[in-house]
């Protein structure tokens, strides 16, 4: 079954990474994912539960240690983050896709020309980076370092720096 947003079945919406492993690590990128959400709150639904997705031995292992790091640390040790092998990634459907940018008309005439194929938009990094800025997530000088390398005009790129700062 290909899952979608009325009918998820028993699919759990995840974000699927992909990396170069010489400037950021497995290791440094499982540190971002602990940081970034409680893994000690028990999800209500399989939709929404905490899950680090694998693919090969040595990410499971060093998984399942950065797991243990985290219980040790908390005052009960229960983490309910699962660590379960990747299988098929299905991605959202388009209107679920760079959600906060959807708001923001200016940004998206001008990131869309740059990306007009809608799969090369929505796997752009920079089109990832400035919806998670518009979010308020990522320090505002980073913005500033970035901006030039978004092609973007004076005008929109004053604008994403507002928003940003917000």
């Amino acid at each position: 079954m290909n899952p979608d947003y009325e009918n998820i079945g028993d699919h759990t919406e995840s974000v699927e990474v992909e990396f170069d492993p010489t400037p950021v690590t497995y290791e440094q990128l499982l540190d971002v994912f602990w940081k970034a959400h409680d893994a000690a709150e028990k999800p209500w639904l399989q939709q929404y539960m905490s899950a680090i997705f694998y693919h090969n031995e040595e990410q499971k292992q060093i998984a399942l240690a950065s797991k243990a790091r985290e219980e040790a640390r908390l005052p009960n040790g229960k983490i309910y983050t699962q660590i379960l092998p990747a299988s098929t990634f299905y991605q959202a459907e388009d209107y679920h896709q760079k959600f906060y940018l959807k708001f923001e008309d200016d940004l998206v005439a001008e990131l869309r020309a740059m990306y007009p194929d809608f799969s090369e938009y929505v796997r752009a990094t920079a089109v990832a980076r400035v919806n998670g800025f518009i979010r308020g997530y990522g320090d505002i000088e980073v913005l500033r370092r970035e901006l030039p390398g978004y092609g973007l005009s004076p005008e929109v790129s004053q604008q994403l720096l507002e928003l940003a700062a917000k």
